[in-house]
């Protein structure tokens, strides 16, 4: 039983099956049975971990079983206390409030790789870093968060799923490597 950890590009279809415009995981990884746990827009990049189990998968992705995700966001706009708070919520995005979360600003990430292409930068206004982490999963939840807060999000990364991080473990875009999946259930 396989865990495989993938730094998607950005871009990149969350998908093996052919998709008529867009790159796809088969253009990063031939093992047959495997199948992303959980998903990541074609707009967002980062961590994403693959298997061939099923509990496996259920116990990475499903929201009830809580697997806390870091995102980095690299928004438009200077982050205000109030926006940070806003964040931590729960913060009411109309078709549901989400959970508490940790947010906080940070400094652009170091070991973190340049994007293709690169965000749009407009001179009269600057951008900030959040690490903003969650333990649901709805589609575009980060991104919906930093906007309902007046913080547009530019780019939006995915860093860590529970005890795997990008930071500590770095993998460069469409890199990926098998690690044991032991480390997710002592985790739980």
């Amino acid at each position: 039983m396989p865990l495989i950890l993938l730094n998607k590009p950005f871009q990149v279809m969350c998908q093996f099956s052919a998709h008529p415009t867009r790159q796809t995981l088969a253009q990063y990884i031939d093992i047959p049975g495997i199948y992303p746990a959980g998903r990541l827009d074609a707009d967002s990049e980062g961590l994403l971990l693959l298997t061939d189990d099923g509990k496996l998968q259920h116990s990475i992705s499903h929201p009830d079983l809580k697997q806390k995700k870091t995102y980095l966001a690299q928004v438009e706009g200077e982050i205000s206390p109030e926006a940070l708070a806003r964040l931590r919520g729960p913060l009411n995005l109309g078709d549901f409030i989400t959970e508490p979360c940790q947010a906080q600003q940070i400094e652009t990430p170091h070991w973190l790789w340049p994007r293709t292409p690169p965000i749009r930068q407009r001179r009269d206004s600057p951008t900030s870093w959040l690490a903003i982490t969650i333990s649901e999963g709805k589609n575009r939840q980060v991104r919906r968060m930093t906007a309902a807060v007046g913080l547009p999000t530019l780019r939006l990364v995915r860093s860590a799923i529970g005890p795997f991080s990008l930071a500590s473990e770095p993998l460069w875009p469409g890199e990926w490597r098998e690690v044991d999946p032991k480390a997710l259930t002592k985790m739980q």
